[in-house]
């Protein structure tokens, strides 16, 4: 089973466009964003993607104790595709479910609320537990939710921590470890996340910008996308997968951009196709100097005849942990439900000094032929860590 392919069967997602993958679509075609908003921070106002969904779906009662923001953005999102996951265990028995979770902030937002309690009363919340915060716990909450019996793990690698999720799902299928895998990822907006990226002085007080020579910084957003992933015969598989590390900065990415080159490139070969048979790119495109300088150079390189991109970000902020499963999940809608392609948000003046990338600014959607038949998502992370995913038709 080594090279067996593995397909993404069922989407849940809930992100500042929407609470289900229905509504998510009709924001986006309509170029809506109802929770990208201004919100205050120390540091002064910064605009940060809220979810806006009553998160209503509560934790089983024995796992009451692990009850915060981001394991109920979880829980919304699984919510979605219960019936999938409950016919796989159905048919495949309980032992055979993995689950493998990306996140950044896991619980912080219910440690930084435990804390303000304890300083204006000395003591802390009695509902307060020091696993709603554990960064380790995302995917065994998962797995304690559903009843699983399969290996649980959180992969937590910054910005890339919910697309590495998905190569590591695959290793757990190909290896014959299980036959299905619930895969993504979920981070919750929190005061550490604002105020760390403000003293980088990443944070944008307006709309992200992404590729524009005015651009200023990210948006912070919250959300979270889960999948169920097996071997068994589907629509979208999990073509390729290109991951590296080239550690150059512990925030700056390499400016020659070799470690993301050569995740692209990998995954390019892992699915067998050249630069030309992929059909549409969705960008990490960050809106920071930096990043989007890097980037750019990068995608010029490996399609040095162009390709259909954007970046999503101006619509959901910049979602760290979760941002790579919910910008493969934009990937994944444009085949499995034809889906017009994402439209690039940004002004329009291009950064002379960044080679010019083919950005999706009007309605377009993937054809017939050859090309439309695989897309492409890239993440980038402090680090160094970088990871491309393809998903083919």
């Amino acid at each position: 089973m080594k090279h067996a392919p593995v397909f993404l069967h069922a989407l849940g997602m809930v992100n500042a466009l929407g609470g289900t993958v229905d509504e998510i679509v009709d924001a986006l075609d309509a170029r809506v964003s109802p929770g990208m908003t201004r919100v205050p921070t120390r540091l002064g106002d910064a605009y940060a993607g809220c979810v806006g969904t009553p998160l209503d779906v509560a934790p089983p009662g024995p796992l009451v104790p692990f009850d915060c923001r981001n394991n109920r953005l979880l829980l919304a999102a699984i919510a979605q595709i219960a019936s999938s996951i409950d016919a796989a265990i159905a048919r495949h028995g309980p032992g055979r479910i993995g689950v493998v979770i990306g996140t950044s902030t896991s619980g912080i937002r219910a440690a930084e609320e435990a804390f303000a309690h304890r300083a204006a009363t000395g003591a802390m919340p009695p509902a307060f537990d020091y696993r709603q915060m554990e960064i380790g716990t995302a995917a065994p909450f998962v797995k304690a939710a559903l009843g699983v019996a399969g290996p649980a793990y959180t992969v937590s690698t910054a910005c890339t921590s919910s697309a590495k999720a998905f190569a590591a799902a695959r290793r757990l299928l190909r290896s014959g470890v299980c036959d299905a895998v619930v895969v993504g990822g979920a981070d919750s907006l929190c005061e550490l996340t604002m105020q760390g990226f403000a003293s980088l002085e990443s944070v944008s007080p307006v709309r992200m910008n992404p590729m524009s020579r005015n651009r200023r910084g990210i948006n912070i957003g919250e959300g979270a996308a889960v999948f169920l992933m097996s071997r068994d015969d589907g629509e979208i598989r999990l073509a390729g997968v290109g991951e590296s590390s080239d550690a150059h900065h512990i925030s700056a990415p390499d400016p020659q951009g070799r470690g993301a080159e050569d995740a692209l490139r990998e995954a390019i070969a892992d699915a067998g196709v050249t630069p030309s048979a992929i059909g549409y790119v969705n960008l990490h495109a960050t809106a920071t100097r930096h990043n989007d300088a890097m980037e750019a150079h990068v995608m010029a390189r490996v399609f040095a005849d162009g390709v259909p991109a954007s970046g999503t970000k101006p619509s959901t902020g910049h979602m760290l942990g979760a941002a790579g499963a919910t910008e493969l999940a934009f990937a994944w809608l444009t085949l499995a439900r034809a889906m017009a392609l994402p439209v690039h948000a940004w002004d329009g003046d291009a950064d002379p000094a960044l080679p010019p990338l083919d950005l999706v600014q009007t309605a377009r959607r993937l054809g017939g032929d050859a090309r439309d038949q695989y897309v492409m998502s890239n993440s980038f992370a402090f680090g160094g860590s970088n990871a491309s995913l393809i998903l083919g038709r």
